[in-house]
């Protein structure tokens, strides 16, 4: 799976004071990440290498580079995903804090800063993509924007599970652009957003062997899907890059049709909450339950898939996919943490009801570095694994989007 920087979503940045010699607690845990190192009236001049040094712990840190500097955060993307195969590339990613005016700081809101980057991958079965995207902030964070515009040419498997005879694996390729637009507005002065979206996807579609169209009905080939959407998100998370405490809940609903520009009609839904739980001093519990359905004339590649770390992507689809996760962290040292996930999902629909689909389950471990505490950014691997898939993953902030 190709991991990075997410730049969609929301961030919250809260600032803190610490001790000279603060407890693992107080850094390694993103409840009130620092501000940037205030290095004004400073007479000596610095080295190119102290931007990267934290001077309240002298540890390697991006904060200053980031968000003083203006500077970009190299992301590189390990690609093991079994759905695609092995392969990498690298994101680029810019951090800018917006405006805000002093009424809004009086009022103790602090607004998450503009997130901006460009990517580009490839992986050895000649899947590639790139594209560019960002998250923005305006009338101190009443309004938000994401946009992201992607060129993709993946190569993937399709897994009949069973719709006419034996299951078969059936390989496919999709050849196309994808845009991505949002606007959101908060709801007065709560935690709480109403967001109105448009996703297009001008895609070409092609089976690795013709006659395999039979497992398929013509308007599952559909090129373009256009899309507009509503959704109602409340987010009281203390950081939204790595959260140590509190709740997103979100709902989201999409209608793609040819009067937005859409071969087929059809309809997309989600509902997710992720919660987070301080469990003494140094351990952050975080759980997450995720439901994603649809119907009508749904392209075969648009149907929802089981989003678990160690399952192929696409490996089981249906119409309906519901998946639980849990990830305990352990701020091991002021900057390191490790952690341990797992989770279950089912995907059902339209051969099989609830009760009779299989439960799949994929669990991991892996490891966390504060690299940049002003903005409470953690960056590690992790290693999961399911019935017959294992693979790395490089993350950046949060494994759920």
């Amino acid at each position: 799976m190709v991991s990075g920087v997410s730049l969609l979503g929301s961030m919250e940045v809260r600032a803190q004071e610490n001790t000279a010699n603060p407890p693992a607690s107080a850094i390694a845990s993103p409840l009130s990440p620092d501000a940037p190192p205030d290095t004004a009236g400073s007479e000596k001049k610095a080295s190119w290498w102290s931007n990267f040094k934290d001077t309240k712990d002298g540890d390697f840190d991006m904060s200053n580079w980031l968000l003083k500097h203006k500077g970009a955060l190299f992301v590189p993307i390990i690609i093991t995903e079994p759905a695609i195969g092995n392969g990498g590339g690298v994101a680029a990613v810019f951090f800018h804090p917006p405006k805000q005016s002093e009424e809004s700081k009086e009022s103790g809101r602090h607004i998450p800063p503009d997130i901006y980057g460009v990517a580009a991958f490839k992986t050895e079965n000649g899947t590639w993509g790139y594209g560019l995207g960002g998250s923005f902030h305006f009338k101190d964070d009443t309004w938000r924007y994401v946009g992201l515009l992607a060129k993709t040419n993946i190569n993937l498997d399709y897994y009949t599970q069973g719709l006419l005879g034996a299951p078969r694996e059936i390989g496919y390729n999709l050849n196309g652009v994808f845009s991505y637009q949002q606007a959101s507005r908060r709801l007065g002065d709560s935690d709480m957003f109403l967001s109105a979206r448009w996703l297009y996807m001008d895609i070409d579609s092609r089976l690795n062997i013709p006659t395999d169209n039979q497992y398929f009905k013509p308007k599952e080939f559909a090129q373009r899907a256009s899309g507009l959407g509503l959704g109602l998100s409340y987010d009281t998370r203390d950081n939204t890059l790595t959260p140590s405490q509190g709740w997103l809940w979100r709902l989201q609903a999409t209608a793609y049709a040819p009067a937005f520009g859409s071969d087929n009609t059809f309809q997309a839904y989600r509902a997710h909450v992720y919660g987070y739980f301080k469990l003494g001093q140094d351990w952050v519990l975080g759980t997450r339950a995720d439901y994603r359905s649809v119907r009508g004339d749904v392209p075969f590649y648009q149907q929802p898939s089981i989003d678990l770390r160690g399952i192929a992507y696409g490996r089981y689809q249906d119409q309906n996919v519901g998946v639980l996760e849990a990830e305990l962290r352990w701020n091991l040292t002021n900057r390191w943490a490790l952690l341990g996930f797992g989770g279950a999902g089912k995907a059902w629909g339209r051969t099989l009801n609830f009760g009779d689909a299989s439960t799949h389950t994929a669990e991991g471990v892996g490891f966390r570095y504060l690299i940049a505490r002003a903005l409470g950014l953690y960056a590690g691997v992790d290693w999961a694994w399911s019935q017959g898939d294992h693979a790395y993953y490089i993350q950046v902030g949060s494994a759920w989007r």
